[in-house]
């Protein structure tokens, strides 16, 4: 136990040494006093993505039907909210699009760091989405972007809450929690054969991405061109963060299509010698 409070100290002093103060705004909120039970369940997720595909390999996937349903409705409800309520809270706030300080609105600004509380907490949950994928063995899907962009976000947000709680800090997880709506609800819904004829927008899910992305990156760099006392170099950091996720995604989409065009070739080179 001494060991365990020796590096809890230890983790909160670096962190303190690299960003600073805390904001005070957000003291005693579960989960964001010690870095080290984020950190901690981000090592259990990535020991999970290592050692789960080796566990299952020799054993039949799961279909985890019903609970797929249960959870991808529950996250695109908590989407919904956390969308609906951004925008009710950016709203009263007398949020500007532009750039928004972080101490601007008053209770309005604690208003928004509450919701975006949920939207960190959502990055612990969606380390199931991984965890399904293991269990399904559906290990084509565990990508090197996917377990990135997970395993990042959950980090990213906890020092996020910390520091930046609100203010500019809004527009990003309004944008993802829309997109959000889109995916886990196609995802819930595909898992229902009756309803895929339905789900007309699933071809558009990576444009919406991708829009999503450049549009974040957009917003963050307009306030370091007209500045508004938002701490630059967290700027920096997300529009920098951002474009990663940008090139990763294009170029496995890139990678993606190649394969597809590899299969079809051959596919139609094994028809062309079987005739």
């Amino acid at each position: 136990m001494d060991h365990l409070e020796a590096l809890d100290k230890q983790l909160n002093y670096l962190v303190y040494r690299l960003f600073g103060e805390r904001d005070s705004r957000v003291r005693g909120w579960l989960l964001l006093d010690s870095y080290l039970p984020t950190l901690a369940f981000t090592l259990v997720y990535l020991l999970i993505v290592y050692l789960g595909p080796l566990y299952m390999k020799d054993r039949p996937a799961y279909s985890l039907k019903k609970v797929l349903i249960v959870y991808n409705f529950a996250v695109t409800i908590l989407s919904l909210y956390m969308l609906i309520e951004l925008i009710c809270s950016s709203w009263a706030g007398g949020y500007r699009l532009q750039c928004q300080s972080l101490h601007g609105a008053g209770d309005g600004d604690v208003r928004v760091a509450k919701v975006l509380w949920w939207y960190y907490f959502s990055k612990l949950i969606e380390f199931l989405d991984t965890m399904f994928f293991v269990l399904r063995k559906k290990n084509n899907q565990i990508s090197f972007l996917h377990v990135y962009h997970h395993a990042s976000m959950f980090n990213i947000w906890w020092c996020v809450l910390n520091w930046i709680p609100c203010g500019q800090s809004f527009f990003g997880p309004t944008l993802n929690s829309f997109i959000h709506v889109l995916m886990y609800s196609y995802y819930g819904l595909s898992t229902i054969p009756s309803m895929h004829k339905y789900l007309w927008w699933k071809r558009y899910l990576t444009q919406a991405q991708l829009v999503q992305f450049v549009l974040t990156i957009t917003h963050t760099l307009s306030a370091v061109v007209a500045p508004c006392g938002f701490p630059i170099g967290c700027l920096m950091f997300q529009s920098s963060y951002m474009t990663t996720l940008v090139i990763l995604m294009t170029t496995s989409r890139w990678s993606s299509s190649s394969q597809d065009e590899v299969f079809t070739s051959r596919s139609t080179r094994l028809k062309i010698t079987e005739h």
